[in-house]
């Protein structure tokens, strides 16, 4: 599983990270929770998390932490502190040929190797601004976005990079009034498609717990729970 967190951070990848004793620091540069969270290091220590703390405020950030499976005494650790506990995330994966196994409707959905400018609108009014348009352009190997048209317009977008013969999705975004048309479905499909011309033998999306409508949707294209974690939210900024 250490590998889907190594991909998950290639495809979507902070502006910077560093390491301070007992811990690595992100710098997300306002591209989101995953990209500005400190992860442990082996034989990190209870004094190294006012460290990390410190580096964290330093960066403008406030402090956040992000738990894997077999770092609980970190996480009551900073339970301890009276850090909130926040967004746990899935980790969904399926084979490729799972969701490139049939025709894709014309004019639905497609890869576009650069963002046009009315998908910017819809990531806008979707959360998704100028920051985490940025990580997009940081990714490492093969890249894309995709593009999805309901009732001939423009209703989502979403965006797709491949590392170590994975890809992973990020970014699904859907115009509110029309969602439930399957659109989802079929830009995930045609990201499949896409991935397997450059190579991938699987497909990975992250999806927050909470949100059951899109769980429901990955997994109706057979795609399984293969890992998780959650965040660890300093309880106030500093003062």
């Amino acid at each position: 599983m250490s590998d889907l967190f190594d991909i998950a951070e290639a495809t979507w990848p902070p502006a910077q990270r560093f390491e301070v004793p007992g811990f690595v620091l992100r710098d997300g540069a306002g591209g989101g929770k995953r990209v500005s969270a400190a992860t442990p290091l082996p034989g990190w220590q209870d004094a190294h998390i006012r460290e990390a703390e410190t580096g964290m405020f330093g960066l403008g950030q406030r402090p956040l932490f992000m738990l894997k499976p077999g770092e609980e005494r970190l996480d009551m650790a900073l339970a301890d502190r009276g850090y909130h506990l926040v967004d746990p995330v899935v980790i969904l994966s399926a084979p490729i040929a799972a969701l490139d196994d049939r025709p894709i409707p014309p004019v639905t959905a497609f890869a576009v190797p650069e963002p046009l400018a009315i998908m910017r609108e819809i990531w806008a009014r979707g959360g998704i601004g100028p920051a985490r348009l940025a990580v997009m352009t940081r990714a490492e190997g093969p890249a894309t976005t995709i593009f999805g048209r309901v009732q001939d317009k423009p209703a989502g977008c979403a965006f797709a990079a491949v590392s170590q013969g994975t890809a992973m999705v990020h970014a699904v975004e859907v115009v509110p009034a029309l969602r439930r048309n399957g659109l989802g479905l079929w830009m995930m499909r045609a990201a499949a498609k896409w991935a397997r011309a450059e190579g991938a033998e699987r497909i990975a999306i992250l999806v927050t717990r909470a949100n059951h409508a899109a769980n429901a949707l990955y997994a109706s294209l057979g795609m399984t729970e293969v890992g998780e974690y959650h965040y660890r939210m300093h309880p106030e900024e500093e003062t």
